[in-house]
């Protein structure tokens, strides 16, 4: 089970970075806080100090057509928010 998904590249995540340090992630949904600091400190080398997540649901559309009623949702999505320890870094846009 991969734990990171893909860093959030915004700009309220961005906005958190510089003013507090915190980094933002969409994760699995059946991670919980301790696999995500895990999986961040192994991924990026760097010491974790709190982390925060958030859960949302899927949104449910639906339209009328000619062949009825057409439903669809979106996925179950699942964000953390990592907050550093101090004079700790994550370069997101490095290559490798």
């Amino acid at each position: 089970m991969s734990i990171i998904i893909k860093p959030i590249i915004s700009e309220k995540a961005n906005y958190l970075t510089d003013l507090r340090g915190a980094f933002s992630f969409f994760v699995n949904t059946k991670a919980n806080k301790i696999q995500i600091k895990k999986a961040v400190e192994d991924a990026y080398g760097v010491k974790v100090a709190d982390v925060r997540t958030m859960i949302y649901a899927p949104k449910v559309s639906s339209k009328y057509t000619k062949k009825g009623l057409q439903v669809g949702k979106t996925n179950k999505m699942k964000k953390a928010v990592v907050s550093l320890a101090e004079g700790e870094v994550i370069d997101i846009f490095a290559t490798n």
